[in-house]
């Protein structure tokens, strides 16, 4: 969304990684044309930064970012790389003809992942730190450093890494929540420390990329946004590694529908984000679950009567945003046994029928008899109920 009133400090960059931590999800690789797609949508909706791949993980991998590079009007086409040299002279390679463009790398710093994952003491992770990220910049001015594990690292370690990955020449500085361990307390004061104690960091934009497997990616997120993070890194629909990462939709309309308690905006094109989620379920063959928040189909869909009543009488008295705001078009009350007579009689308006509170109350004892038996009533079913009650009418006569 576009907020000329909101300060450039207050804005979040949305660093998408769909297409390469999304794609890292069990059973959604895309094609090449695929990918290519999505890229060209992410560019369309506002999206800050793309992350298009891992050059190096496969020919495939390099020539889809290498491609989406070549193609992205205006987002910054990112490329991740290991500390290696070669992951890193790959992604190079690989982003060398975008307009604007980026390297990742990335390098574990908690204890666990130090001794059994790398198997390096900490010394040896500290000088890798420096030279990848001074090999990074070789490439481009825009080099973003992980902290793999983060939020299981050392606090020490971590702030005199991020010190020395600033010194070196990153200009993003990522704290992620590897594993999904954190929660919003605990990840805001991570974040808060990290800012505070590292003497060169307003010399680079803190990020946050906060994995789902206590299902609070999302709210970590925010937590880090609050803390002085001002780039999210997320996923459409919330695909990604294990139980995924932050959705992009969700932390999007978050700060745009609680904007006073979170005063913050994006550059995403809000209205597009159904599209977008429609798109990423089409191409991994992942469905959105029906409740997902934001680009579910159950999303801005009432079945209750309770529900219904207070719907009809005024939408905000069970919706918080307008159903266009995301792309949809408007909102749908769902007839079935959990339905009132409000609903019901305002469908029968809809079809084409005025009814008495009488002809309404016979009407609505036969179609509970029919909803008590399905999971929903259709139109085609209420009609046949109007012109059986109907007929009956005009026999009675």
């Amino acid at each position: 969304m576009t907020a000329p009133a909101q300060s450039e400090k207050d804005r979040v960059v949305i660093f998408d990684t769909t297409l390469r931590d999304g794609e890292q999800c069990p059973g959604a690789t895309m094609t090449h044309e695929e990918k290519l797609e999505v890229a060209e949508l992410l560019d369309q909706m506002g999206v800050d930064i793309i992350e298009a791949g891992f050059p190096i993980a496969s020919e495939g991998d390099f020539a889809a970012v290498n491609e989406i590079a070549k193609r992205t009007k205006n987002a910054v086409v990112c490329g991740l790389a290991r500390a290696g040299l070669n992951d890193i002279d790959r992604a190079g390679e690989a982003i060398k003809p975008a307009q604007r463009s980026r390297i990742h790398t990335f390098l574990s710093t908690s204890p666990v992942h130090m001794k059994w994952k790398l198997q390096l003491e900490p010394e040896q992770v500290y000088e890798m730190v420096i030279a990848s990220v001074t090999r990074a910049r070789r490439y481009t001015d825009d080099v973003e450093w992980s902290s793999e594990d983060g939020t299981r690292t050392e606090h020490d370690f971590l702030c005199r890494c991020v010190e020395a990955a600033i010194k070196a020449g990153a200009t993003t500085i990522n704290i992620p929540d590897t594993v999904g361990y954190s929660v919003p307390e605990e990840y805001f004061a991570l974040i808060k420390m990290v800012r505070e104690r590292v003497p060169n960091s307003d010399q680079a934009r803190f990020s946050v990329h906060c994995h789902d497997d206590l299902g609070m990616a999302v709210a970590n997120s925010l937590a880090g946004v609050r803390a002085g993070a001002r780039q999210i890194e997320c996923t459409i629909n919330g695909i990604g590694e294990r139980a995924g990462n932050a959705a992009l939709e969700e932390v999007v309309m978050a700060m745009r529908v609680r904007n006073d308690v979170m005063p913050f905006w994006t550059g995403v094109d809000a209205k597009m984000l159904t599209r977008a989620s429609k798109l990423i379920a089409a191409v991994t063959s992942f469905p959105v679950q029906y409740n997902k928040a934001i680009v579910g189909r159950n999303a801005f869909a009432h079945e209750s009567g309770i529900h219904q009543d207070g719907m009809l009488k005024h939408t905000q008295t069970y919706e918080i945003m307008d159903p266009r705001s995301v792309g949809v078009p408007e909102s749908k009350l769902i007839l079935g046994k959990h339905s009132g007579r409000h609903a019901l009689h305002q469908r029968c308006h809809d079809l084409g029928y005025s009814l008495s509170k009488e002809e309404l109350d016979a009407v609505y004892e036969r179609f509970i008899a029919i909803a008590d038996r399905k999971k929903g009533v259709l139109n085609e079913e209420i009609l046949a109920i109007l012109e059986e009650r109907k007929a009956s009418v005009v026999a009675a006569d």
